[in-house]
């Protein structure tokens, strides 16, 4: 039995998955900083859960724009377009945070 080269559909399906799983660990990451940051308390805890539900509110909106442009038409654009939305607001908490 032989094995066949991964179609570029399949191909493009396993770097979306890729990408998705670094999110989800990046996100982890994020989560447990503001974790700590919340647990302090004081002012800096107040500031940290402001800025965390504006920045999910925003990014909330971000996304909903981008899908209800129209230049989105598959499933794999919309999860590639959410995947970039969110990606960019957790890549800059854990810059921030770390």
């Amino acid at each position: 039995m032989t094995r066949t080269a991964p179609t570029a559909a399949a191909a493009q399906w396993t770097r979306l998955w890729v990408d998705a799983s670094f999110l989800m660990a990046d996100a982890a990451m994020v989560m447990s900083m503001r974790g700590w940051r919340l647990m302090a308390g004081g002012r800096t805890a107040a500031r940290e859960a402001e800025r965390m539900l504006g920045e999910k509110v925003e990014a909330g909106l971000q996304l909903a724009g981008a899908l209800a442009s129209g230049r989105v038409r598959t499933p794999e654009g919309a999860a590639r377009t959410a995947i970039a939305t969110y990606g960019k607001h957790v890549r800059a908490n854990r810059r921030r945070l770390g």
